[in-house]
């Protein structure tokens, strides 16, 4: 397989699980009517939630990755996710479409981390940050896409339909991930025992590198996972415009991929570490300007003022993410599989369980999304300038 369909490959495998997001938003106030729910309740918040909380399962995966390699575990994570794709859209109740949508977050689990791991597998350092920039950039056209496909499905069918149009896809990228190849060689694998894996654990979160990275991931995500979970709520019951959803959905998925495409050259040209400290102020500037001026319009402030921030933020964070997953996984090279799996479980589940919490607490006002925007960025600031006594960051090799 070449580099460019490796890089659409895994940029697809990627993409499902954005697909088992972003196409579901629009359904929400279906659900809503279906359920028995008020339009005001922010509960379908949670199918996003389960969804990442699912990602728990990714410290499992990364340490039978390590052992049995990274196709085996993508071929697991196939079946979970098309399967509890499948339940979840015929469910009859809330809590039987949670429970599905977690599931299915566990099968989306196994194959981002095989994804991810087999990346590191074949790259290192600055070169990795370009690569996984290059596969954010197309992996990024999912949530563009989605709104409007589910937009389309709701106009013509039920939002069951909706639902099952992720693991329709999942077949399809199934079948493409066939012609795959392993790229853990077996006399690389680790023992699958209890000595094995604690030594592989503490090799990771013992790491100050892969700590501060991942940390600075970890709550960028919350507050991106506030947004998602909530947008529809922001803009259909805050705002009153639901018919600007998937216009608003695909504009900021629009700039956040001409950003990730923005930052493969800068990476490679300056370097992830260099990178990650512009981005990092930028965000902190404009979170800080966009809670200036909810003081100053009120709460909520002008819709435009909103989004123009939402989108700028969100371009930042997802052109930081390559960088900081490169600075993170560099010096664990030995142990991809592993630290793929606490990075990602880090923050799929931290971050979603955080972002759960803000969203429960916008019910009519979105204050608690840009003071969690400005707190997350000086943060992370903090963390990224405090970085200076960490190794530096060698240019990695294909």
């Amino acid at each position: 397989m070449g580099r460019g369909e490796y890089i659409a490959l895994t940029a697809s495998i990627m993409a499902l699980t954005a697909l088992a997001i972003d196409i579901m938003l629009p359904t929400f106030a279906k659900i809503r009517e279906q359920f028995g729910l008020s339009s005001q309740s922010t509960d379908t918040a949670n199918i996003i939630a389960f969804f990442f909380m699912g990602q728990c399962a990714q410290i499992i995966f990364g340490v039978l990755s390590d052992r049995f390699g990274r196709l085996a575990i993508l071929r697991v994570g196939f079946p979970l996710y098309i399967i509890s794709g499948i339940v979840a859209a015929f469910a009859p109740n809330l809590t039987l479409m949670f429970i599905a949508r977690f599931i299915a977050g566990m099968g989306a689990s196994a194959i981002f981390t095989s994804a991810i791991a087999g990346v590191r597998d074949r790259f290192s350092g600055d070169r990795m940050a370009r690569i996984m920039s290059l596969i954010l950039t197309i992996f990024l056209y999912t949530p563009v896409i989605a709104p409007f496909l589910g937009v389309a499905i709701l106009s013509i069918a039920s939002w069951r339909y909706v639902f099952l149009t992720p693991p329709a896809v999942a077949i399809l990228v199934f079948l493409w991930s066939l012609r795959l190849e392993e790229s853990l060689p077996p006399d690389q694998r680790n023992a699958l025992n209890w000595k094995s894996i604690g030594q592989s654990i503490w090799k990771v979160i013992s790491n100050k590198t892969f700590l501060r990275y991942t940390a600075i991931t970890t709550a960028l995500f919350a507050a991106l996972s506030s947004y998602v979970g909530s947008s529809e709520h922001i803009i259909g019951v805050i705002y009153k415009k639901p018919q600007l959803f998937a216009w608003l959905f695909a504009g900021i998925a629009m700039l956040s991929s001409f950003s990730t495409l923005i930052n493969s050259r800068l990476s490679l040209k300056f370097g992830a570490r260099r990178t990650i400290r512009w981005l990092l102020m930028m965000y902190a500037a404009v979170a800080g300007l966009l809670l200036l001026l909810t003081f100053i319009f009120g709460d909520p402030p002008i819709m435009s003022v909103l989004f123009i921030g939402v989108a700028l933020l969100t371009a930042t964070n997802l052109a930081i993410e390559p960088n900081s997953s490169a600075l993170a996984l560099e010096p664990l090279g030995s142990v991809a599989g592993m630290a793929a799996s606490v990075y990602g479980t880090s923050f799929f589940l931290i971050g979603a369980l955080v972002g759960s919490f803000i969203s429960g607490l916008m019910v009519h006002h979105i204050f608690p999304l840009v003071l969690a925007y400005f707190v997350i960025g000086v943060v992370s600031l903090v963390l990224v300038f405090t970085a200076s006594k960490d190794p530096q960051i060698a240019g990695g090799n294909s």
